[in-house]
């Protein structure tokens, strides 16, 4: 094989029990790592590096490696040889442990030649991806779907949006590097885009809440809605609130900003990183029927409402969703996109504007859902403004939507 490393056990048995949590137990991959790390604290970074690329290495490209190794794994053995598989395709050389033996034996330096050296039987096998996925993408996307996907493959930057409440990028920046975190800073924008993986939660200037973690192409969509201060905003599926904090940023704190979920402990996690940020204009309020909703109707001068969605455009950040998302989940999130479309819409005052935001690649979710809104009766109030389309292989964020409509 092409080159060396030095492997220990513990690290990989780490990586293999991340995998049996995530595709045995259905556990989320995120939060199988956070655990993972959080295990082993006193693992040196290049440790903690190798547990976490590997995992999301293996997630990646899950299909592949079950097609060179045969059978679908079951038990932490069976993930021992996927990840062997990994290391070999990448041109690791695989010690002679009793967990590869087999995969050394059985020639598996000849079978990855062979698949590398012919054409793959199926895109959907190379760029390792669920069949009826890559159909729905091929159906949706034409030509692009096949760049798309691949850049779906790539690992995501880690980039970061300026806190203008508290600094600005060029101070954030010069802060972070005396902590030997380097950055480049994205022009004409509060992003900042670390040049190496650190774990920047360490940093004083993240306790100081001078930034949060936040990819470029969504932190262009509180900027589309364009809130200006002493405005009432409603960010009406605020989640964890990483849009709502930056909507109260470009606000200067002036203003109403309330934020509404309907999931309560999403919200108390809002209101921790609110008081860290220095965001003291939102309130939180939890959606506990449609009344919430109805007692805001014509009183926003702006509404945002990033929708619950495949999230196949941050596939780089979260690559066990392609294996966790079914065809029926789709057609159940188009619906209740529609649904939040047009019960939340009227929240929107006359004249106000209202931005609909995914992070999906799909035009189902997308741009299909805002023409089937407009072409519906409690859409006929709002025209289409401005609509982006961002496909991750255009500017390497991740892949998102949104659309500015103005109610008349």
């Amino acid at each position: 094989m092409a080159s060396t490393t030095t492997l220990h056990p513990l690290l990989v048995r780490a990586v293999a029990q991340n995998l049996v949590a995530i595709f045995q137990d259905k556990r989320y991959a995120d939060k199988v790592l956070e655990q993972a790390l959080r295990s082993n604290p006193k693992a040196g970074s290049r440790d903690r590096a190798f547990i976490a690329e590997t995992t999301y290495e293996v997630l990646r490209y899950y299909r592949l490696y079950e097609t060179l190794l045969g059978f679908t794994p079951l038990t932490e053995h069976h993930y021992w040889q996927m990840i062997g598989i990994h290391l070999a395709y990448k041109g690791v050389s695989l010690p002679d442990w009793k967990e590869f033996k087999s995969l050394i034996n059985n020639g598996l330096d000849e079978k990855i030649n062979q698949w590398k050296t012919q054409e793959s039987p199926s895109r959907a096998i190379r760029e390792s991806i669920p069949d009826w996925l890559d159909e729905r993408g091929q159906s949706e996307l034409g030509d692009r779907w096949e760049p798309t996907l691949h850049a779906l493959n790539q690992p995501a930057e880690v980039v970061l949006r300026t806190n203008r409440l508290r600094t600005t990028p060029e101070a954030l920046q010069a802060e972070l590097l005396s902590e030997q975190v380097e950055t480049r800073i994205l022009p004409n924008s509060d992003a900042l885009v670390l040049k190496v993986r650190k774990n920047v939660f360490r940093t004083a200037a993240f306790r100081k809440g001078w930034f949060e973690m936040q990819d470029f192409s969504s932190q262009l969509v509180a900027p589309l809605l364009a809130p200006e201060p002493g405005m009432r905003v409603v960010d009406a599926c605020a989640g964890g609130g990483g849009k709502s904090l930056h909507l109260a940023a470009l606000m200067d704190n002036r203003g109403s900003l309330i934020a509404l979920d309907t999931v309560a402990w999403k919200l108390n996690e809002l209101r921790l990183r609110a008081r860290r940020a220095g965001a003291s204009n939102i309130e939180t309020r939890a959606i506990e029927s449609r009344k919430t909703i109805k007692r805001l109707y014509n009183s926003a001068d702006r509404l945002l409402l990033d929708v619950p969605c495949s999230g196949l455009g941050i596939l780089r950040r979260n690559p066990d969703a392609k294996w966790k998302l079914q065809p029926e989940q789709i057609v159940q999130l188009r619906r209740t996109q529609q649904e939040i479309l047009q019960a939340y819409s009227p929240i929107t005052k006359p004249g106000g504007r209202m931005v609909y935001a995914t992070c999906s690649i799909l035009p189902s979710e997308n741009e299909e859902q805002v023409a089937q809104f407009l072409a519906h009766e409690s859409g006929r109030e709002f025209t289409l403004v401005e609509e982006r389309r961002i496909l991750p292989q255009d500017e390497g964020f991740d892949g998102f939507y949104m659309a500015l409509l103005e109610r008349k």
